[in-house]
């Protein structure tokens, strides 16, 4: 469980899920006698399993993030890092099942209130760090966090690596018409404080919602082209909610690259530091801009090919949109013979004669 967060998030419509817990249910000897795997290792665990396409690049963009960090750390490279306790089999457990049960709910929209991180020492593979641990303290740069009353580490990298992979903002709840809750319970006791995980399902109504976030940019002439492909996924791995080029004509008519990225308020600083490190840019520029997005639910149909899952998207309850899962179309696609296009079509045709 996380610490003192909230999420909010949207289904059917716009939807809002709130979770709160005042501790890790691991324990201070946060030390696990787990193997290492490499970030390489942990992909192909995510490939060869069930989840959504979403859901896979959402796995993959946080354990990249985390990588990023752990790189950074050990002074190494991110193909040849070990995500040491976090790469263990029980933290992708943790990181998968959430990215999975999120999507279950159709969350759409998350935030989080300040995070209690605890204080005291916690033990890791390396020996005795302060709470919170190295890893966590740079995951939640930019994120308002406080220390409780409990010697305890209450925000673990796990727990910073979803709360901040998913929320956009930080602050109280939105108002909302609260549909349905649940409890979990860690298996540490505190004297004072519960140390149960709640969650929160709302509905606005199935409005667009509007919400802050930053473009941060930079234009580029003089860099290798071969770099902005992995630029882009490690912008991704950084948080980032959109990432595009554009050319433009730079000084002295040289031909450049404009690089736009879309992140959130709280993370601004993570994405200008890779975009730094990464590139041959030596200033960045950002503002803070309003976006809406429309309330999504995602479906499944059934067709002669297999079943598909949709993405529909409403305004005001009405119906704005409905697309097949690009990967779903293109599994049954390769296992049937036919074409991609013949795939998309029976799924938008089940679900318009549903």
């Amino acid at each position: 469980s996380h610490a003192d967060d909230h999420r909010h998030g949207g289904s059917e419509g716009h939807s809002h899920s709130h979770s709160h817990s005042h501790s890790h249910s691991h324990s201070d000897a946060h030390a696990h006698d787990h193997e290492h795997r490499t970030l390489a290792e942990i992909f192909r665990l995510v490939d060869r399993s069930r989840l959504s396409g979403d859901a896979r690049d959402r796995v993959k963009a946080l354990f990249t993030r985390l990588g990023t960090v752990e790189a950074e750390m050990h002074d190494t490279t991110l193909d040849r890092v070990h995500l040491n306790e976090v790469g263990a089999l029980d933290s992708i457990i943790d990181i998968v099942g959430t990215v999975h049960a999120l999507e279950l709910t159709g969350a759409r929209r998350f935030s989080a209130s300040p995070l209690n991180v605890g204080s005291g020492m916690v033990r890791s593979a390396h020996g005795l760090y302060p709470v919170p641990a190295p890893a966590t303290v740079r995951l939640l740069e930019g994120v308002p966090i406080y220390a409780g009353a409990q010697v305890a580490e209450l925000v673990t990298p796990t727990g910073a690596l979803l709360v901040t992979g998913y929320a956009t903002s930080y602050g109280p709840p939105p108002a909302m018409r609260l549909s349905r809750s649940g409890y979990g319970a860690g298996t540490r006791d505190f004297p004072d404080t519960p140390n149960v995980l709640r969650v929160l399902v709302g509905d606005d109504g199935g409005h667009a919602r509007t919400e802050t976030i930053v473009n941060v940019e930079c234009e580029i002439d003089d860099m290798n082209p071969q770099v902005f492909g992995p630029l882009m996924d490690r912008l991704f791995g950084a948080g980032a909610l959109d990432v595009f080029f554009t050319p433009v004509q730079m000084k002295k008519n040289r031909p450049g690259t404009l690089v736009s990225v879309l992140v959130p308020p709280a993370l601004r600083e993570a994405v200008a530091a890779v975009l730094f490190r990464e590139t041959t840019s030596i200033g960045v520029r950002w503002q803070e801009m309003q976006r809406e997005c429309l309330a999504r639910e995602r479906v499944q149909v059934e067709t002669p090919f297999g079943p598909v899952h949709l993405k529909v998207a409403r305004r005001d309850g009405a119906v704005m949109n409905v697309a097949p899962e690009f990967d779903d179309c293109l599994r049954l696609a390769e296992t049937s013979g036919r074409p991609v296009k013949d795939v998309q079509a029976a799924a938008l045709h089940a679900y318009m004669n549903a």
